[in-house]
This record gives C-alpha cells, structure tokens and sequence, in this order.
C-alpha cells in the first residue's frame, strides 16, 4: 500500500538555516525534522534549480538530461535557447507514480512550462512566461484556482536597486503561492504532493547581505534585515496549518536543490579571456562601457580561441573550427588547447592574490552520458564564492557586484533533505549525505513501503 507523503522544496535553503538555527526561523518545520530522517543533501553540477530539480525527481544526471542551466547554447550558434518541460525525456516520480495508480499534486518544480498531463493536477513553475500562458493540467483548473485566490504570480524582478519594492512583491507572490498551495492540498485529492517554492531562493539573492552575519558586505538595514526571517516565518506558520488538516499519517518530507552563500564578488571572465590572448576584439576593450555584453559582431573571430558565459558558473566555448561558424581552433589541437586553458583558469587568484580554488571541468568528467549542447568547460570560481561575469569594460577584472544587477548571494553545494514519518517507520537523527541524485530512489522507497 503506498503512503501519502507531502513534498515542501524550499529553493536554496542550506542546512544552518534548518538544522541549525531552525528553532528560530522555522520552529513548527524544525521540530519534524528533529523528530524525522535529515540529511545533508549534495547537490549536482552545476549547482543550479534548472537542472537540480529535475535531477532529483527523475533520479537523471545534468548530463543525461541534456541540461546544464537554464540556457543553452547550439554549437555553431551564437544566440541562446531557453530550457523548459519539453527537454525533460525521463519519467518524473510523480509521472511514474501516477502510472502506478496514484493520484499527483505537483506546483512550481522547475521546469514543469509547458505543463504535460498527470494523474492528477499541476500547476507550472517560475519559468512560466505569465498567467496569460496554458499553465495548468487540467487546463480548467487555471480558472477555478484563479477565481479561490487570485492570478497566478510566477516570479519577480529580484536584481533590483529597489529593495522596498523587491519586498512588498515577493511577499506578495509568496503568499500567492501558499494561497494556492492550500487550496489545491485541501479540495483535491491527491497520494503524492511535491510543491517548490521559489520565494526562498528570491529572498536569498536580494536580502542575504542584510541577514548573514558572516557576509563580507553584511549590513543591518531596519527594513530589510526583516525580509528572509519574513519569508521564513510565513511558511513555518503556514505549513503548521497546512498540517493540520492534512491526513494523520502523511509522511512530510523538507527539501532544497542546492544550499546558498554570501557572495564576495563577480570576476569578469571574458576579460580576462582578452588579457591572455583567447578571446580578440575588433575593437580595444578598454573604450567599451562598464558592462557591455559580449556580442558576436564584437569578436575577431579569426584570432579567437574561446569565450565565456557568465553566472553561477561559467560555460567557456572553444572556437573549434568545423563546428563553429569561424573556427580558428584545428580539430588536432583541441585537446591540446582544452588542457592549457584550464590550467590557466585554475591559477587564477583573488584581487589581493590569494589562492582560489578553481575548478574547471569537462563535461565528459562529470557525467557518465553527455546529452544536449553541452559546453566544453565548466568552471567554479573559488568554490562558487566569486560569480563569474560575462560582461566587459570594467576597470577591473574584480567586481564588488554581480553585473547582472545586485545580487547577495552564490549557490552553495549543499543543500537539505529531511523525512518525517509519523508511524515512525524511518530511523530517526542525522543520516550523513545525501546525493541528490538518488533522492528518488529514497523517495520511492518511501511512497511504496508496505504500511
């Protein structure tokens, strides 16, 4: 007989938050995963919501999925393409589950746009073009959860300067979500509910400076120091009422995709790209304007070797001539050139020359199977504490600030993953680690023990 269980994903949230101080921000949650199964959860490569949900729920590697971020790049192509449910080929647990005979809730796992039919409902995630757009199974659904709480809110500008507005619209949008998360959990039937909620991972991008301690830039602000205990109280008093109401014997279960950190700086890697003669310009960069992004008519492609994109990591392309449009780079050098430049990427130091810990990887390294447009290095500055920054004409190659607009915090590796059994069918305390990529397996283990 299979077991009802309740999935709460909280984007982003690192193990301090709930293991450790979880008594203070999140008293009702914090005391089931005391008396539950914890784990500290490691994330995949790259350590990014697109791809590590769906890593975690089809029990996949990024590279066996073909996704390594939310967008891509085709080899040859310069412009991108974004991600979205229609490149998710395996079978999701609640897909599977649902073939099995159970009846599936799903809200805001990312990325569920496009929704694709359940058995069951769902309701699509944050990277959803706009409530204008098909975003419920079954498609009526849309209009009932619409008319019990109000238009759907998928997701807000967070990388703003306006911080009281970041504020009043993302509590907004998380109080949506609860709305419609407690509705749907209350009037529809359902075996198996997974629920992510992004309103974390926002709170921690735009706020982390004003509640970690720790940050090297760490400011007490009267107003926004109050923004993530906000967000965290919201959810704790929402999901005791939650609780409440849901059956006795609901097995609960408090999960993130990856953990979270301050972040100390941005490394304009395209710059530095120039500087050791892999990436040439028509023009001289130094008369660019301060976050000028990379263009394809910008680039000396003849003389080119590589360039990068910026993010939570950096995806570096070689120039190789026969699958790019102006490959200057001969096939017979590849290996070659990959070699070198990575040695270069790890020696890279801090801005007062500190050492780094650089890490620059083939995707062949980190995946049995590499699907999709993958990139041919992926680079972790300083163990994610520098964000990589694609843009150019900076005074420096070391920036106090993302360049994509303010933003506190990095990604970290770990993450959360705690089970709470009521029937106390699952030993209790802290587990060790626990590998995203089998917490479907866990899961499954779980959903289909016999009661």
């Amino acid at each position: 007989m299979a077991r009802r269980v309740f999935i709460l994903g909280l984007d982003s949230l690192p193990p301090r938050v709930l293991y450790e101080e979880g008594h203070k921000w999140f008293p009702y949650i914090s005391q089931l995963v005391e008396d539950g199964q914890r784990y500290h959860m490691r994330t995949c490569h790259p350590p990014i919501t697109v791809p590590a949900w769906m890593v975690m729920y089809t029990g996949k590697t990024p590279g066996e999925l073909g996704i390594y971020g939310f967008r891509h790049r085709r080899p040859g192509e310069f412009s991108y393409y974004i991600v979205n449910s229609k490149y998710i080929r395996y079978p999701t647990l609640w897909e599977d589950a649902g073939r099995k005979g159970l009846r599936v809730g799903v809200y805001g796992v990312p990325p569920t746009y496009p929704p694709k039919p359940v058995h069951g409902f769902m309701v699509t995630d944050f990277t959803t073009p706009g409530p204008d757009k098909p975003y419920t199974f079954p498609p009526w659904l849309r209009k009932e959860l619409e008319n019990a709480t109000g238009p759907t809110v998928f997701d807000i500008v967070y990388r703003s300067h306006e911080k009281s507005k970041v504020a009043k619209e993302l509590l907004h949008m998380l109080d949506n979500h609860l709305r419609q998360v407690e509705y749907l959990a209350t009037r529809k039937q359902w075996d198996l509910f997974a629920y992510v909620e992004i309103s974390v991972d926002r709170a921690h991008h735009a706020f982390w400076k004003y509640f970690d301690e720790t940050h090297p830039r760490y400011e007490y602000h009267p107003e926004y120091s109050r923004v993530i205990p906000e967000v965290y109280r919201r959810i704790d008093e929402w999901f005791e009422k939650l609780h409440e109401k849901l059956p006795r014997d609901t097995v609960v279960v408090v999960v993130s995709d990856h953990g979270i950190k301050a972040m100390k700086g941005a490394f304009a890697i395209n710059q530095w790209l120039v500087e050791q003669g892999y990436l040439k310009l028509k023009a001289d960069p130094r008369e660019l304007k301060p976050g000028t992004d990379l263009r394809e008519d910008m680039i000396d492609w003849e003389h080119t070797v590589a360039w990068a994109w910026g993010g939570y990591y950096s995806r570096v392309f070689i120039n190789l001539k026969g699958r790019e449009k102006k490959g200057a780079v001969e096939p017979k050098y590849y290996e070659e050139t990959v070699k070198q430049l990575r040695q270069d990427i790890e020696k890279i130091r801090g801005p007062s020359g500190e050492q780094w810990k650089n890490m620059a990887y083939r995707p062949t390294e980190l995946y049995p199977v590499v699907n999709g447009d993958a990139p041919d290095l992926m680079v972790y500055l300083d163990d994610l504490w520098w964000r990589p920054a694609g843009t150019l004409g900076w005074p420096t190659n070391y920036l106090s600030e993302n360049d994509r607009g303010p933003d506190d915090a990095v990604h970290d590796w770990i993450g959360v993953y705690s089970v709470y059994d009521p029937e106390g069918t699952l030993d209790k305390g802290f587990k060790g680690e626990m590998q995203i990529i089998s917490i479907r397996k866990h899961l499954e283990e779980i959903i289909f023990q016999k009661s």
